[in-house]
């Protein structure tokens, strides 16, 4: 792990300056799909349903969320401003596309609307964690609607993504979790204490953008991911 950081900030330092979008985009794919590879992580993906440039609403569950999307497809990302202060991966963050959202102001998160935006408009898929924090796994979290207005403002689609782990043998897997006063580290070691671990990816059919429709627009994304996981259904009500 420490030798596949190393590469990847060479490459950020000695490569990312000279390539094209495309051709960071592939590396960032290729370095994820590696992290996957040595944790001994396994990617199962059903991703027919997900349309280009479309507003990505993801279930969060641990750290590695972001690895495992990025290994099945390079994407723009909002993360929480405090990311961007966490050191090293603050900055992999602010040079793959991640957009930083300060909690609480209403004048940046219009800034953060525009900035998603014109991602969407240039053809990049955006994801989002609605949920605004993880949880385990065995349940979905209200999903907060103002993270999807960037959608609406652009007309682009979105597209509710449904993220579980397993174990080989297809039982559900608690080990990648980080949340509550889980760790990094301590969710590391119980990933590297598995097997071998399934991470699982379905693209739910998108959603079409309806003006002024933003709370029932995230009350359904919930509903189809949770539908996805085989979850149970209460509390369908967006926050």
């Amino acid at each position: 792990m420490l030798a596949l950081f190393l590469r990847g900030s060479l490459t950020i330092l000695l490569i990312y300056p000279w390539s094209k979008d495309a051709r960071r985009m592939a590396l960032k794919q290729r370095w994820s799909a590696d992290i996957l590879q040595i944790l001994n992580i396994r990617l199962e993906t059903d991703l027919v349903a997900l349309p280009p440039a479309s507003l990505v609403v993801a279930n969060h569950i641990s750290w590695l969320d972001i690895f495992v999307i990025n290994a099945a497809f390079p994407a723009a990302f909002v993360a929480k401003a405090e990311v961007r202060r966490w050191p090293l991966i603050g900055w992999f963050a602010a040079v793959n596309d991640t957009v930083f959202l300060r909690r609480g102001s209403r004048g940046h998160a219009r800034l953060i609307h525009g900035e998603i935006a014109e991602k969407l408009a240039a053809g990049k898929e955006v994801v989002i964690f609605p949920e605004g924090t993880t949880s385990d796994g065995t349940r979905v979290l209200h999903f907060h609607s103002a993270l999807l207005q960037p959608a609406l403002e652009a007309g682009r689609p979105v597209a509710p993504l449904a993220i579980a782990y397993y174990t080989p043998d297809g039982a559900r897997s608690l080990a990648p979790r980080y949340d509550g006063d889980i760790s990094i580290g301590s969710s590391l070691k119980s990933i590297l204490a598995c097997r071998q671990l399934v991470a699982r990816l379905e693209a739910c059919p998108p959603l079409a953008p309806e003006p002024a429709q933003r709370k029932a627009l995230a009350q359904a994304a919930r509903a189809a991911i949770v539908a996805r996981l085989g979850l149970s259904g209460e509390n369908l009500s967006p926050a």
